[in-house]
């Protein structure tokens, strides 16, 4: 027996853009999460290794925006990729006191594979819609954060 007001919480719930984008999200980065284990990798280290694989010698700042993290946070992810010896930083040409990261030949090597399992679930998921729907749903994701961001702002 559910307690009383359950089903008008499940009905409020329900009618919440902001629930279903939620559980989505959750869904998704479990399932991600649970893939990267047989890695030895969390889903941020995940995304940092890939955002190096793309452009290598970036900041931890840099970093921090492009995986969706606080500065704090991608400090941490970085000493333990650097611990595992999937990274490697070094001081940037550029300016002294900022340090630049690079993915080793081991990191390069782990992030392959792993990236092959992560693309497994994100095109399993990019499955279930058309071309046409998959356009659609990203520009209505697009809209959603644009309206949230303008309506923070103003």
């Amino acid at each position: 027996m559910q307690p009383p007001g359950h089903e008008r919480l499940l009905a409020d719930l329900s009618s919440r853009l902001g629930h279903a984008v939620k559980r989505v999200e959750q869904v998704l980065m479990a399932e991600k999460s649970h893939a990267l284990r047989a890695f030895g990798l969390t889903v941020p280290q995940y995304a940092t290794l890939l955002a190096l694989h793309h452009v290598p010698g970036q900041s931890a700042a840099q970093l921090a925006r492009t995986a969706l993290v606080t500065p704090q946070t991608m400090a941490t992810i970085l000493g333990n990729l650097e611990e595992k010896r999937l990274v490697s930083r070094d001081v940037s040409a550029l300016h002294a006191k900022v340090l630049v990261t690079d993915l080793t030949d081991e990191g390069r090597t782990l992030f392959t594979e792993a990236d092959a399992t992560v693309r497994r679930i994100e095109d399993n998921l990019r499955a279930a819609y058309s071309d046409e729907e998959f356009d659609q749903l990203r520009a209505l994701l697009q809209r959603a954060e644009d309206t949230i961001r303008q309506g923070a702002a103003g």
